[in-house]
């Protein structure tokens, strides 16, 4: 069975990119191969420019507020990205559908890769499922892929501190919701 290319390892790499930056074209390459992406040509600078150009597209239907705002920002990168599914055996290892054309460069599949995996994956788990850590001073952000849909930090270290800063915030009389945990 062929794993699908346009499920969760696409937005964990896109979490990855965003929040441990790379900065050349070599690490840009080792993470994508960490990832399983498979490269059909070097990486190049103009695949790094344009991976957080892509990216920085992206955060725009993570930072909608509403459902609605979602799937407009979403539906315009959809469309300037994906093209009709297609069945392909490129790598000899297995059928499984594709939504982009061939030959493209390694910034064009990962965008369709992400902007697709994106789709399915609030389609599936709802529209709610990707965000901003909720933690003071962290900008990290998160996809959620968690069984209840109840994910808003980061990482557990952020829920950790928000949760001991707000049993603080209580001992000392602090309204719940009128401060943030402030990450170092």
């Amino acid at each position: 069975m062929r794993v699908n290319p346009y499920g969760e390892d696409p937005l964990r790499l896109a979490v990855r990119l965003v929040n441990e930056p790379v900065h050349s074209a070599a690490e840009l390459q080792v993470v994508c191969q960490q990832a399983g992406v498979v490269l059909e040509r070097p990486v190049s600078k103009t695949d790094l420019a344009q991976t957080y150009r892509m990216l920085d597209d992206w955060l725009a239907v993570l930072d909608a507020e509403e459902a609605e705002q979602r799937a407009q920002v979403l539906n315009q990168l959809l469309a300037s990205s994906a093209t009709y599914p297609s069945l392909t055996d490129h790598q000899g290892d297995g059928w499984h559908l594709h939504y982009r054309e061939e030959n493209l460069a390694l910034w064009q599949i990962l965008r369709t890769m992400l902007y697709v995996g994106t789709a399915l994956h609030l389609a599936g788990r709802g529209m709610n499922r990707l965000g901003r850590c909720q933690a003071t001073n962290c900008e990290r952000i998160y996809v959620d892929f968690s069984r209840p849909g109840s994910q808003r930090y980061c990482s557990p270290a952020c829920a950790n501190r928000s949760a001991v800063q707000r049993h603080r915030d209580r001992s000392r009389g602090i309204p719940a919701g009128n401060r943030k945990v402030s990450i170092g």
